[in-house]
């Protein structure tokens, strides 16, 4: 039986990858925390085979001093970080002193599935509104100045190039190319309209996302 399970142990050191722990994982850890931790198990492995009062007090010293030097080492590393710490730092010991915060999702009452929850926002931030009724009959504003290319050109530059597209699927780095290449294809499809003073309903929609953003209240 001890054969093979020597062999079982040996099959598994042969094949199994030994893990590498960063030295960034702990790095309040020094050689004397490695000749305690040692010492320590040395001592509660002796303990669990000679089972006497003397044997169970040594265990019991060598894992309260090895605790307690953990504890030592990690306030002399915290205190040496605080003491050397710069601007760029403060955010790294923001996060080791509360920790990560843990991504929760968001909750709203009478929603428990992402369709309800779907629309209880759209009835909140979009509430349906009367149908609006236009104008039969379009006529030219006098005083609307006209559009230009380079006022669309601004409005495009305002417009991140990996925002999510609307409805129709493009994104605003497609427009801004095609109004690099071609100014006048926007300038023909955009001038009628200001110049009428008539906002389509096909550019009224949108996609609106609702994302929980990591490190703060839901």
């Amino acid at each position: 039986m001890s054969e093979s399970l020597n062999r079982l142990v040996a099959l598994l050191k042969e094949h199994t990858p030994l893990s590498r722990p960063s030295h960034y994982s702990k790095p309040w850890w020094t050689p004397h925390l490695t000749v305690l931790r040692r010492e320590h198990h040395k001592a509660d492995r002796a303990a669990r085979k000679h089972d006497t009062p003397h044997m169970r007090e040594v265990a019991g010293t060598s894992k309260s001093g090895y605790f307690k030097a953990i504890k030592a080492a990690k306030n002399k590393h915290w205190s040496s970080f605080l003491l050397t710490a710069t601007p760029q730092s403060l955010w790294t010991a923001k996060r080791f002193a509360y920790g990560r915060a843990q991504p929760r999702f968001p909750s709203l009452p009478g929603a428990e599935t992402p369709q309800q929850m779907n629309n209880v926002l759209l009835d909140h931030f979009f509430p349906p509104k009367e149908p609006f009724s236009p104008s039969p009959r379009l006529r030219p504003h006098k005083s609307a100045p006209p559009l230009t290319t380079d006022e669309i050109a601004a409005a495009l530059s305002k417009c991140s190039p990996t925002s999510a597209p609307g409805p129709d699927g493009i994104p605003y780095s497609t427009w801004q190319q095609v109004n690099k290449i071609n100014p006048s294809i926007l300038l023909q499809i955009l001038a009628p309209l200001v110049r009428l003073g008539y906002h389509p309903a096909s550019l009224k929609g949108s996609n609106g996302v609702v994302l929980d953003k990591p490190g703060k209240p839901s």
